[in-house]
């Protein structure tokens, strides 16, 4: 019988964030107490799963997120620099406010070419690190379980390519919210499905703002990229190829 292998990658939960900052790879941004509620929500959504590898990026909100879960499993989690958040050029800008990105002519620049996408890591770079992590997560863990700590966008840009759908899309349509799982299964080596749930819907239902670079496209629909704002009418409907994998 072929080995069945569930790769769960875990986007980290709700940052403390006052100033409303994209803060990216930046250092210094933790958990929020509505965020650390959402990693215990987390850590009892998979405890008693046979997760025998837990990795997590190296960024604290990450790291925040997966200690509730480690303690739940009696792992270690190891830090993996591939699970880190994407390069974005915007990092340290507001994204509300009066003096919010979209409202200094400098930044426009940035959008000339949402495909690759111009303010940021390329796409495909994402691709290539998240598909090489989830490899080596399915080796460590084949016919069991892994945890992958992450982040939204490249959380949801492995979930496009293992769907086989186009990469470029708008940030404001991922199916990837604060403390969700997208769960990869495969048997072998063959992906068969791509699940996702959200063991803190609770919480995220009583209000939670949307967060990451997600965040920075929110309320900028005068600024947004015509190209961005056109394929968001015709994009496939989150969700509407996955099966249940949690």
């Amino acid at each position: 019988m072929t080995e069945m292998t569930i790769v769960h990658l875990l986007r980290h939960g709700e940052v403390h964030n006052p100033r409303g900052v994209l803060y990216g790879r930046l250092p210094g941004y933790h958990l929020s107490e509505t965020g650390r509620r959402m990693a215990e929500l987390v850590a009892k959504a998979v405890e008693g799963r046979d997760i025998v590898a837990l990795w997590s990026s190296p960024m604290e909100r990450a790291q925040e997120t997966a200690a509730p879960s480690a303690l739940a499993l009696g792992l270690e989690a190891a830090t993996d620099e591939r699970l880190i958040e994407a390069g974005n050029v915007f990092e340290g800008l507001r994204m509300a406010g009066s003096d919010n990105v979209f409202r200094d002519p400098r930044s426009y620049r940035h959008f000339r070419n949402p495909f690759r996408p111009s303010w940021g890591e390329p796409y495909t770079e994402v691709v290539a690190r998240m598909k090489a992590v989830v490899d080596d997560a399915r080796a460590a863990a084949r016919g069991h379980e892994a945890l992958l700590v992450s982040h939204q966008l490249p959380i949801w840009i492995i979930r496009l390519a293992a769907e086989g759908r186009r990469l470029w899309h708008d940030p404001r349509r991922r199916q990837c919210a604060l403390a969700s799982l997208t769960s990869l299964t495969f048997e072998g080596d063959r992906l068969i499905s791509v699940g996702y749930s959200e063991p803190a819907g609770a919480l995220l239902r009583a209000g939670t703002p949307t967060q990451g670079e997600a965040a920075l496209f929110d309320k900028a629909d005068e600024a947004l990229p015509e190209v961005l704002r056109a394929g968001s009418e015709d994009e496939e409907t989150p969700g509407s190829r996955s099966v249940p994998g949690v």
